[in-house]
């Protein structure tokens, strides 16, 4: 039985890029598909909030102004959002595709009322370019409609790792594995999960927030039916 009526659940641009790291992967969008409607089947209402780091990090630009930096990557949340809305109504999933800044041809405008009354009859609500304003992440963008929505829980999906580590266990193997945390444990270990607004949004909005791996099948499903996987924090 699922553990949670209404979930935020946000993915990384990464994790939807698989093995190739940049653009879109079908056969990972198919996959993700797969396990969102298995949740769906079981009736939980599902929000999702899309990042865009296979396309690109405003973070990371060099040479171009920030903020135009990080409107090019809200463009690229975009891409990955309409990509695994084709992927989940193929599989016959009622999806409706937000956006943060007004693209009418393309999808909706985010509209908070509206947003909960897809939920509520059975839509599963994809959110992108985060929250349509520089200088906030995508991480944030999770924290803020989790709030706004009244979301149970965030589920975090992380590509390559199953939860939170003291350091980056791709080059330290011997990284510890965090069972559980607060979210000042977070901030004070600066610990590089979310970025300090979001986890502060997250705790000031007291919404727990798991995370766990997506490389392992039904993952998903198993952490919504309250299996234990990874971190979670309180």
């Amino acid at each position: 039985m699922p553990q949670y009526n209404r979930i935020v659940l946000k993915l990384s641009g990464e994790a939807m890029a698989g093995k190739q790291g940049v653009g879109i992967d079908l056969d990972v969008i198919n996959k993700i598909a797969n396990q969102v409607k298995k949740i769906h089947d079981l009736g939980v209402e599902t929000g999702i909030v899309v990042g865009g780091g296979n396309f690109w990090r405003g973070r990371d630009a060099q040479t171009i102004d920030r903020a135009t930096s990080d409107y090019m990557g809200m463009l690229g949340t975009i891409m990955n959002a309409l990509a695994l809305q084709d992927a989940l109504e193929k599989l016959d999933v009622n999806t409706r595709c937000q956006t943060a800044i007004e693209m009418k041809a393309v999808a909706e405008p985010y509209i908070r009322r509206r947003a909960i009354r897809h939920l509520e009859k059975g839509r599963v609500v994809i959110f992108s370019a985060g929250v349509g304003n520089p200088f906030f992440s995508t991480d944030t963008a999770a924290a803020l409609r989790a709030a706004e929505i009244d979301a149970d829980v965030i589920l975090l999906a992380k590509k390559g790792v199953d939860g939170i580590y003291d350091s980056d266990p791709k080059f330290n193997k011997d990284a510890k594995k965090y069972d559980s945390l607060s979210y000042q444990e977070i901030l004070n270990k600066n610990l590089k999960i979310m970025d300090a607004t979001a986890t502060s949004l997250c705790m000031d909005n007291k919404i727990p927030l798991i995370v766990f791996g997506i490389d392992k099948e039904d993952s998903m499903y198993d952490v919504v039916c309250g299996k234990f996987l990874g971190t979670v924090v309180s």
